[in-house]
């Protein structure tokens, strides 16, 4: 339905003006779901316990999309197994100038350069109130724009404060390549001090609540290695893999055309391959020892497996469900049925 009908209409118009539109339909009008799209499937097999918490399935929606914790509960309803809000800034903030989405139809990925545009801490907590506890909700914080280097902790620190009770767990998003100073927000020194930080609030507090690293796609062998290090050593909980990649290396879409488009973060299928590279070395790097979320081009669950076989604990849609429908959920969490019924009991 959603591919052969829903998808065709939506791609005739700007890919931000669909977003909204999107957003206004599954809001209001969250009921028609169950008519346009096949009931999630529940199934204890699917059931996941990473860091900590009980995942319903393994399959949930990365940060970028519920930027304001608006859909959470319509998400939730679609059969996501946990949704990622954010990235959530302290102060709200409009984000770069538009045009600042676009589809890349001949690679199935999409270039993004929205700047963290959400509206704020305070209106990220006060929709969180409104969460019924049917589904793991994680918080994905960042700095604002405007933020000078010395005070880039303190941004952190006061997202982390004030979500604190209204998310299941954290993501430190130090990789997105559409915020300014993005280099020292990689620089392994910088994060030391950052993780170092976010624990002792975290510490301080009477629950604590799981950390995760969100990295880049473009990481060399040398730079995995020192992040794997760096969790040993700050034993935070885990690492999502990937963010999006300034790599425009091997896409169909013409230089012409993204010369026009300019800079940005790509998603989708010209990244699935590298964050699932990245995802087995970190995973056999490290022998196993931190849980890992993987994210970047998952179209199908071919895709997923994929992912989940070379050490993902648990994996995000982005791109892939925008492409592919919320059908994509099901497809994915079939084929897990599929493989655990295989498995001698």
């Amino acid at each position: 339905m959603y591919k052969s009908l829903i998808r065709p209409i939506l791609f005739k118009f700007d890919p931000e003006e669909v977003h909204h539109f999107t957003f206004s339909m599954l809001k209001n009008f969250g009921f028609l779901t169950r008519l346009f799209f096949p009931k999630p499937i529940e199934d204890k097999r699917l059931e996941r316990e990473v860091f900590g918490l009980k995942f319903k399935n393994p399959v949930g929606l990365a940060a970028g999309f519920d930027k304001n914790a608006v859909l959470f509960n319509e998400l939730g309803d679609l059969g996501f197994g946990f949704v990622e809000i954010g990235t959530v800034t302290p102060r709200a903030q409009a984000g770069n100038p538009k045009k600042r989405l676009f589809r890349l139809l001949e690679d199935g990925g999409i270039i993004n350069r929205m700047g963290f545009n959400n509206d704020g801490l305070e209106a990220a907590i006060e929709k969180l109130k409104s969460n019924k506890g049917k589904i793991i909700i994680g918080g994905n914080i960042g700095k604002n724009t405007d933020t000078t280097p010395e005070n880039y902790t303190q941004d952190y620190l006061d997202c982390f404060d004030g979500l604190h009770p209204h998310v299941d767990y954290f993501v430190l998003n130090v990789s997105c390549p559409n915020v300014g100073s993005h280099a020292k927000l990689e620089d392994v020194e910088y994060l030391r001090e950052l993780i170092t930080e976010v624990k002792k609030i975290n510490q301080s507090k009477s629950v604590q609540k799981p950390v995760l690293l969100k990295i880049a796609p473009d990481l060399n062998n040398n730079q995995l290695d020192e992040i794997v290090a760096l969790i040993a050593e700050t034993k935070i909980d885990g690492v999502i893999v990937s963010n999006t990649s300034v790599n425009r290396e091997g896409l169909k879409t013409s230089p012409e055309v993204l010369a026009q488009i300019g800079n940005g973060g790509l998603s989708g299928k010209p990244i699935r391959e590298r964050s699932t590279k990245m995802i087995k070395y970190l995973s056999n790097k490290s022998n196993k020892a931190f849980p890992i979320i993987g994210v970047g081009g998952i179209h199908s669950a071919k895709d997923a497996i994929e992912k989940l076989d070379a050490g993902a604990s648990l994996v995000q849609l982005y791109t892939g469900f925008i492409y592919e429908g919320p059908e994509l959920i099901n497809d994915i969490n079939k084929e897990i049925l599929k493989r655990a019924s295989r498995l001698p009991r």
